[in-house]
Order: C-alpha cells, then sequence, then structure tokens
C-alpha cells in the first residue's frame, strides 16, 4: 500500500526495497500454501520422520481415503492406538516386515497383475513415501520426469510435449521429428541389485535403505527382480530406475524436447539422425539396467504424429499442433458412458454420481482438440437414456 505524501526512500521500502542492495527476508509459507502440499521439507528428512507417532497417524488418515468402511480400514481403526505404536516399533527397531499381498487382475486398458499390500503396509508406505521417499527423490530427478510428482501429471507432460513440438517449428521452419521409446514390461524387470545402488547413493542412512530392501523383496516377478503395481513405493522408485537414460538425454546428448510418464519416453528433434543415435545409446543404458524396449519404439515424423498418454499429437504444416484422442481409447470410453447411465436406470448410481462422473471425463478430453467427440459421448448419452425411458414405460 502506497501512501501519498511518502517520499521515495519510503515508497522503495515498502515495496521491499533496500538502498544498499538487500531485500526483506520472504515471507514464511502460509497455511493455505502448506495445505496444498504434500509435504514441506524445512531440512533434510531423517529416517526418524517415518515412524514419529504423528506422521503414522496423518499416514492412517491418508491410507484410509475412500475406504473407510472396508473391512481392513475398520479393524485397524478398531485398535487404532495400539496398531500405531506397534508400528512404530518395528520400525524403530528395524524388525518391520511386510504381511503378504492380495493380488488381482485388471483390465482397463490392458491386463495388469495388481498386488495390493495390507493396510498396515499401506500406512508404512504413505508415511515413508510422503515424509521421506518422495521430498528426497523428487530433488533428483530431471523436470520432465512428469509423472507422481507435485504439481506435474499427464497434463503437465502433454502440455511439454506441445511445446517442444512447436519450439522444434520455430527452430527450423519445418515439421521435425518424434521418437517414442517404451520400456518391455518394465516394472516386472527393474533389478533389486541395481535400484539398491541407486538408493544407496542418495539415501546416507542404513536403516532407510534396509526398509527399502525389506520392501522391495517382498516381491518378485523373478528372483531378483520386480516392483508390485500396487505399492506406493513402486511408484517412486520406478521414477528413480530410469533416471540414468533421463540424464543422458537431457545432460549428456543435451536434447531439450524430452519428457518422460513413468516408462513412456519421447524425444522430438529437427534431425532423425540425431534420434537414431539418441536411441542407439538409450539402448545402451537401458540393458546395463537390465531393460528392453518394445516394439512401440519408433521414429516418426511430426506430421504423422506421436502417441503419447492416451492422445495422439501430430503437427499440421503450417506448425498448429493438434491432439485427439488415441482411437484405441474411444471404443471403451463410449461404453464406459453408457455403462453409467445402465447402472442409473438400475438405481445403482444417483444422476449427482453420474453427473461427476461424466463431468471429469469430459475435464480431461478438454486437454486436446475433442469438440466433436464430447458431442458425440452427449448424443449417445441422450439416446441411451431416452431408449431406457421407453424400455420403462
Amino acid at each position: 500500500m502506497l501512501v501519498v505524501g511518502w517520499t521515495r526512500r519510503q515508497r522503495l521500502a515498502s515495496s521491499g526495497f533496500h538502498p544498499f542492495g538487500r531485500r526483506r527476508r520472504a515471507a514464511s509459507p502460509t497455511s493455505e500454501t502448506v495445505a496444498r502440499t504434500w509435504w514441506v521439507v524445512t531440512e533434510s528428512p531423517v529416517y526418524e520422520s517415518v515412524y514419529d507417532f504423528q506422521n503414522l497417524y496423518h499416514a492412517h488418515m491418508r491410507a484410509r481415503r475412500g475406504k473407510r468402511h472396508s473391512r481392513d480400514v475398520v479393524r485397524f481403526e478398531m485398535n487404532l492406538a495400539d496398531n500405531l505404536v506397534a508400528l512404530q516399533e518395528e520400525l524403530k527397531t528395524s524388525v518391520y516386515m511386510p504381511t503378504t499381498y492380495r493380488v488381482f487382475e485388471v483390465f482397463e486398458p490392458k491386463r495388469r497383475l495388481i498386488s495390493a499390500p495390507a493396510y498396515r503396509d499401506r500406512v508404512v508406505q504413505h508415511s515413508l513415501c510422503d515424509n521421506l521417499l518422495g521430498p528426497v527423490v523428487d530433488r533428483h530427478l530431471v523436470y520432465d520426469n512428469a509423472a507422481c510428482r507435485l504439481g506435474k501429471g499427464t497434463h503437465f507432460a502433454m502440455g511439454r510435449l506441445t511445446r517442444f513440438m512447436a519450439e522444434t517449428y520455430r527452430a527450423t521452419g519445418s515439421v521435425g521429428y518424434a521418437l517414442k521409446v517404451d520400456v518391455r514390461h518394465y516394472f516386472d524387470n527393474v533389478r533389486h541389485d541395481v535400484l539398491l545402488k541407486q538408493v544407496e547413493r542418495i539415501f546416507p542412512e542404513v536403516e532407510v535403505v534396509d526398509l527399502l530392501r525389506v520392501i522391495m523383496e517382498s516381491y518378485h516377478s523373478q528372483p531378483g527382480m520386480g516392483l508390485p503395481l500396487g505399492n506406493q513405493t513402486s511408484q517412486w522408485l520406478a521414477l528413480l530406475y530410469l533416471d540414468p537414460i533421463d540424464r543422458l538425454v537431457k545432460e549428456g546428448l543435451r536434447l531439450r524436447g524430452y519428457t518422460r510418464y513413468m516408462d513412456d519416453m519421447v524425444v522430438v528433434h529437427e534431425s532423425r539422425d540425431m534420434l537414431r543415435d539418441c536411441l542407439r545409446q538409450m539402448r545402451a543404458v537401458a540393458k546395463c539396467l537390465g531393460l528392453d524396449f518394445n516394439s512401440k519404439t519408433q521414429i516418426t515424423s511430426l506430421s504423422q504424429g506421436v502417441t503419447y498418454l492416451g492422445f495422439h499429437f501430430h503437427q499440421t504444416p503450417q506448425g498448429k499442433v493438434v491432439r485427439r484422442l488415441a482411437s484405441g481409447k474411444k471404443p471403451g470410453l463410449k461404453r464406459g458412458m453408457a455403462g453409467m447411465v445402465r447402472r442409473h436406470n438400475r438405481g445403482e448410481l444417483t444422476a449427482s454420481d453420474v453427473g461427476q462422473r461424466v463431468s471429469a471425463h469430459f475435464a480431461h478430453l478438454k486437454h486436446g482438440h475433442t469438440y466433436g467427440l464430447r458431442s458425440q459421448l452427449c448424443d449417445s448419452l441422450r439416446c441411451e437414456r431416452a431408449s431406457a425411458g421407453d424400455d420403462a414405460q
């Protein structure tokens, strides 16, 4: 706020200016800012933060979201204090051992085997990831590693790819090329010994390494390999495992147009030969990690387009980047919409539930050029409701 009649020095001082070059210390984070974050790191996290009773309680509150009335959560909360104290003592004395996983399959968008940990193990993983693993690993990742990170995600990665495509066109005046890389059976082929060496480099505390080793060795797709898809720790460890490839592209080859979402990678460049050399070096690093690329890995012209995160990106001769929903996603989306209407007609979903889910789908589709598709979905929803009304009459 400026007051009429103030001197120049008073006006400058009110804006934070100091005549000797010093500025006022930045204001401390407000409670509103802190509430929007998963963690606030004021100093280097330590292992004690994992088994701190208050942190374990907050981890329990986060783990039960959406599952509060499930049998496992109810049993845990019947003796909440005793269960948290028991977990605290096991972690403090380094005798904690994960229990068996509940294994089941999902088929969207393809068949995947999910290994879900018991509820007490989910509490431990929430505390570990939110207070130690997440903050430390996040510092060591490159900016364009987008999965599971605060302030990033699928829409962030889509925006970065769009920006790289536009920058390539502005720099060269022509449409460039894209290298799409996908790892074959990524989570099942992560080697525990290689991952532990990466963990030891960023975690000096032996207790942290031992806890992560115990969690890793509780699951095997093959002897000494594999991360379970149901673990929260698997997400952060999977982000860290491919960091050597991120460093190769960003720092070794100095290629700006690179983005990664878990095991899906795209590199944009004006030269096809440069991308061939990049792919050759990426394969060499992946081989050292015990990984291989699948048949989706290829170099294409951006005029033909590249599929990334469920959208197909292509560039017009005038340089415009067009994002459309990938063709393989449309049938499942339409089936899901029709299924929601049928469940509503049977009384399984309320109109509010259907409206929220449809709004969520449309909000995601609005990140692409999908006006025609959204119009088709609205028409199909109306037809489905109309046919259901005729059947009821």
